[in-house]
């Protein structure tokens, strides 16, 4: 559903501008381009350290064996020197933080792990970025058609289409996360291990605050207190994905059961 969305803003911008509404497609379209190649190659602070097999033989076998379940290469870990309890994925890369060794046990971090693959599996490490930069592509073509085309028309499709895509956007991502948590489910060799990790990580998500990087895929929800939670959170809450993951669980041994 994105894809059209940006598909429809693309033309309404090409139709009403012509020659000029294509170069400001194209430029910017470049533009962001570059800055998604350029962020990607710097995103690693100098806070990071990359995981050695002597450091955590545990930790570092475990994704290795999740990694090779999931039909994909030994994903770089790095463990980020941070005492919040935080995780990411990006590229083909997982960063853990300090924080998580403080307040999990090693099944509930290879847990976290598992949730990360997940990602890394399902794409999300590129996918994410771009629906990120889809925003700004929408936002900037919108105001390009408001200030060049003296239709009024044109401007009220124009922004509704971006209003459109925040909506979708939101689904989208949410959707994501779930999708993550499931193939987690399959790469452990006992999935309550992330539901576990989610209810103790619940206690800690006001450290979090102002922590989370968008555009990336995490194993926390957008963190807020419930009395200022938003319609437009992109990550599903812990209540929410605790209840698929039991949901999922319990049809697995459903199923099961019928073989």
């Amino acid at each position: 559903m994105l894809r059209f969305i940006v598909l429809a803003q693309l033309l309404i911008t090409v139709f009403y501008l012509g020659k000029f509404g294509l170069a400001v497609v194209f430029f910017t379209a470049m533009f962001l381009f570059l800055m998604y190649i350029w962020i990607t190659r710097h995103s690693l602070p100098k806070d990071y350290s990359r995981l050695k097999w002597e450091e955590m033989p545990w930790l570092y076998e475990g994704i290795a064996r999740m990694a090779s379940k999931a039909g994909i290469g030994m994903p770089y870990v790095y463990i980020l020197d941070d005492y919040i309890p935080n995780a990411y994925s990006f590229g083909s890369s997982i960063v853990l933080s300090l924080g998580l060794f403080e307040v999990l046990d090693e099944e509930q971090i290879l847990g976290v792990a598992a949730h990360e693959i997940g990602h890394i599996k399902n794409g999300d490490t590129v996918i994410f970025p771009l629906v990120a930069y889809g925003r700004y592509l929408m936002l900037f073509l919108s105001s390009i058609i408001t200030v060049f085309v003296h239709t009024t028309m044109a401007a009220l499709i124009s922004f509704g289409l971006c209003i459109l895509y925040e909506i979708e956007r939101v689904k989208f991502l949410k959707r994501r996360e779930f999708k993550a948590d499931e193939t987690a489910l399959y790469l452990l060799d006992r999935p309550f291990s992330l539901k576990e990790a989610l209810e103790e990580l619940k206690y800690y998500e006001d450290l979090r605050i102002n922590v989370r990087a968008s555009a990336l895929p995490g194993i926390e929800p957008n963190i807020e207190r419930k009395q200022k939670r938003s319609l437009m959170d992109t990550h599903p809450t812990y209540d929410e994905r605790i209840w698929k993951i039991l949901a999922e669980i319990e049809g697995r041994a459903f199923r099961d059961t019928l073989k």
